[in-house]
């Protein structure tokens, strides 16, 4: 299945990936912010599915086929861009409305983070030169080896990005729900995000 060295070498690895601040844990810290530890948790949860999705693609030889074809990568990334923009613009449309209301329901939350993540390209290409370091053709099904790893690397970005949307949320609830702060602090987080992959390289 997975060559034990291996499996040994990876974890930590793939431990100090998932504590890298990045693009998921920003958004986990929005969604916690915004509204409150269970939106955090789902929208954790949907980037957990979307790193795993993308690894077993990259397991099937989908993901090299984006890496490879520059217009793939474009139309992604920017496909991207835009629903992070339109979020950021839906946040701002409902400043401060329904105080007793979670502005963002957990399967919205989910959902989001799930297209967050399978619309950014770099995430393709990541797993394209993080995970074959650690697979070992002889040690049996390639796809296998990669949907362990891949996997692990879920777990652990779902527990990490979970918890530092909790903290997130936590801080958020000492304001009132509809205040007009953390819906600006949201959207900004989004536009944020939407800049960074805009902006990037391919490289």
């Amino acid at each position: 299945m997975v060559d034990p060295v291996m499996l040994l070498a990876f974890v930590p690895a793939g431990l100090a990936l998932n504590l890298t601040p990045g693009a998921d844990m920003m958004l986990c810290l929005g969604q916690g912010l915004r509204s409150g530890p269970r939106a955090a948790w789902a929208a954790s949860a949907g980037i957990a599915l979307g790193a795993f999705i993308h690894t077993f693609l990259a397991g099937l030889g989908l993901g090299a086929v984006v890496a490879t074809v520059p217009a793939a990568f474009e139309v992604i990334r920017w496909v991207g861009v835009a629903y992070l923009l339109w979020l950021a613009v839906q946040t701002l449309r409902q400043a401060g409305q329904a105080a007793d209301m979670p502005i963002v329901s957990t399967a919205r939350a989910f959902r989001t983070g799930l297209i967050v993540n399978l619309t950014n390209p770099k995430v393709i290409l990541f797993v394209l030169a993080f995970v074959p370091q650690f697979v070992v053709p002889e040690a049996g099904s390639v796809l296998m080896q990669f949907l362990i790893f891949g996997a692990i690397l879920s777990a652990g970005g779902f527990i990490i990005n979970g918890v530092v949307g909790v903290f997130a949320g936590g801080a958020g609830q000492r304001f009132a729900r509809g205040s007009r702060v953390l819906d600006w602090l949201s959207a900004s987080v989004f536009a944020g995000l939407a800049l960074r992959l805009a902006i990037m390289e391919r490289t």
